[in-house]
């Protein structure tokens, strides 16, 4: 055989198909006749649909992907891969298999032995290259571009295995971001071209040099020998089709020039389905029920009963919708971004603030003609008083924070923000503002790493060092602590050890809000914390601060439950929990040094602990909701 024509051969066979590789080995002739076979949807055994999931979004997509097959005829069977012995892999002719990658790159657990099987086979020398030879395959992932170099990990992977095991994939690795905002979009599209082959189309992409197809059938009617159904291997170059789709990963990152939107179209349709009023590229605004509920005159949130705020004066935002965790108990369903550090267009702070009040008041004037809302308490509305900084996502990662605290002061308008630890040099350069939170979801490595999901590989450096950093700051510092039953309910011992890093003026305890059904979260009404369970868990921690903190308030219609600082804010036995507003105003205007206990004022009688109201406002009519349940047959 002349070189050339060795050379020329080379080349065809890194231009074919995983398939027709396959029957070329099989093959010891110059020509070979093509595969006869049905459609696939015509096998009347049944594919295997696997999902690889941790917190059910691949699940879900692998459902969606399972009616679609019964629509069009293709016999399918959902597989849990925790159910599946994976030495019956041999055995089955498709796999389809829709994957999520978990913490650091790694499978969730209810596929580690399916995907560790997987791996050790693939390098073991007596399985061999064909071992999987019958088999057609197809691999969606899951995952988050916010993770970097892990992004789809375990799809990439398990395309990788499945491949150097002799399968014939049908179709390039889909890659979707949950955080993108497009996972919907890629998923159906993906799909679309698994049901084209499997129904005997013809699919094909050239990707990082490979080429991918199907229906080896369609290359017999274009023979240029005549009609027969022999092809000549010289002959096959000319037989794909002309015009090939080129997929540039490059260009699917969602960076077009370093300034890209936060919210995309997707994302802010989510945002706004939830009644969020998003401000410009970045920031939100946002009505609280509680807001509402003042303005009726039916009582204010915790941060009435504990601090004297407002509610129907208090204006919920952020100028930032990003985020650096993934908590599990996020009531947004994760529908914002995440990010490790600011990569976005930046909005103006000053405009930020004029659009928010100005959405802020539209919504309130909404309330006009609403059953017990006064012109009194509807005027007092349209002059927010207090903005909450911890609407959504991160708000201290926006660049020009400062900036914003400054505006927002100078309208004598007072700040609470919330920080999830994860930026302690953020944290180190805040100026003073009304008070500060650090969230404390958890009180260990590994319990923090499963209920905040955090992005940072080094997340608990982080975190430690942003209670640290709290402890630098003068004025009112928080740890915030989300009770979720089954997680972190239980870590009493754990958490009083963290108080003396941060030593914060107060530590708010409050149970989780069960926020429906999500593909994003596991959680349901059994993690719910009782109010019961916040009381016991608040009392036993003010207990092992051996006095250094006592139980102070509670607001038993948040199940909200708030320890203080005994030798700081209890002064002649009463508390002094809530804020004078305009001390507090006078303070900053004058530039001079201040401490927390420059503008604490005196907490009334029925916030107090204990009390007979529970933390509910007398002045206010508590309403209560009469709810039918149906009678159990």
């Amino acid at each position: 055989m002349a070189p050339s024509s060795l050379s020329t051969r080379l080349t065809l066979l890194a231009l074919l198909s995983a398939s027709t590789f396959y029957f070329l080995y099989k093959s010891r002739r110059r020509r070979l006749k093509p595969l006869k076979q049905l459609p696939l949807n015509h096998n009347p055994r049944k594919g295997k649909l696997f999902f690889i999931t941790q917190t059910g979004t691949s699940k879900t997509l692998a459902q969606r992907l399972l009616k679609v097959f019964s629509s069009n005829n293709i016999p399918f069977e959902l597989v849990d891969p925790q159910n599946y012995e994976p030495e019956d892999l041999p055995k089955e002719f498709l796999i389809i298999i829709i994957a999520s990658t978990w913490e650091d790159g790694n499978p969730p657990q209810n596929s580690k032995f399916f995907v560790n099987w997987l791996a050790e086979i693939s390098t073991d020398f007596r399985a061999g290259s064909l071992l999987l030879s019958d088999c057609k395959f197809a691999v969606f992932g899951v995952g988050s571009r916010a993770y970097g170099d892990t992004y789809n990990a375990v799809a990439r992977d398990l395309g990788k295995r499945l491949r150097g095991l002799g399968a014939t994939e049908m179709v390039p690795v889909g890659e979707g971001d949950v955080d993108g905002g497009v996972l919907e979009s890629i998923f159906e599209e993906w799909s679309e071209k698994v049901v084209t082959v499997l129904k005997g189309g013809l699919v094909m992409e050239n990707v990082n040099g490979i080429v991918y197809g199907s229906d080896v059938e369609s290359l017999e009617s274009d023979d240029d020998g005549g009609g027969g159904d022999i092809v000549d291997l010289e002959d096959l170059a000319g037989k794909w089709p002309s015009s090939k789709k080129l997929i540039n990963v490059a260009e699917t990152n969602g960076k077009l020039d370093g300034k890209k939107e936060m919210v995309t179209p997707v994302i802010r349709a989510n945002l706004e389905k939830q009644g969020y009023k998003i401000i410009g590229s970045h920031s939100g605004v946002k009505i609280c029920r509680w807001t509402k509920s003042q303005l009726r005159g039916r009582g204010g949130c915790y941060k009435h009963s504990f601090y004297g705020i407002e509610s129907h004066r208090c204006m919920e935002a952020t100028p930032s919708l990003a985020c650096a965790n993934k908590c599990v108990f996020c009531w947004r369903h994760h529908t914002n971004p995440v990010g490790k550090s600011w990569q976005w267009k930046m909005d103006d702070p000053l405009e930020i603030v004029n659009t928010a009040i100005d959405l802020h008041t539209k919504m309130i004037k909404q309330m006009k003609g609403v059953p017990g809302v006064t012109q009194e308490r509807l005027m007092e509305g349209l002059s927010p008083r207090h903005c909450a900084l911890s609407l959504v996502g991160e708000p201290i990662m926006y660049p020009e924070i400062n900036v914003l605290l400054d505006e927002l002061h100078r309208r004598q308008i007072s700040t609470f923000l919330v920080t999830n630890a994860q930026f302690p040099e953020k944290i180190k350069s805040l100026k003073p503002i009304t008070q500060l939170y650090v969230s404390v979801d958890a009180a260990t490595k590994d319990s923090l790493k499963a209920i905040d999901r955090p992005l940072f590989g080094d997340f608990w450096e982080r975190f430690i060092d942003s209670l640290k950093a709290l402890n630098e700051k003068h004025q009112r510092t928080v740890y915030r602590l989300t009770l979720v039953k089954g997680w972190n309910a239980e870590d009493v011992d754990a958490y009083s050890k963290l108080f003396s890093i941060g030593k914060p003026d107060f530590v708010e305890i409050k149970g989780v809000t069960y926020c429906g059904s999500s593909a994003t979260s596991k959680l349901t009404m059994e993690n719910v914390p009782w109010h019961s369970d916040v009381r016991a868990f608040s009392e036993a921690l003010a207990l092992k601060s051996e006095g250094e903190y006592e139980v102070a308030c509670e607001h038993a219609h948040s199940c909200c439950v708030l320890l203080a600082k005994t030798e700081k804010f209890k002064i002649n036995g009463q508390w002094h929990t809530w804020i004078d507003y305009e001390k507090f105003h006078d303070l900053v205007a004058s530039g001079r040094p201040f401490n927390s206990e420059d503008y604490m004022a005196l907490t009334p009688s029925w916030a107090v602990y204990g009390a007979e109201e529970g933390g509910f406002d007398p002045d206010q009519c508590r309403y209560r909701k009469e709810r039918h349940h149906k009678s159990k047959q």
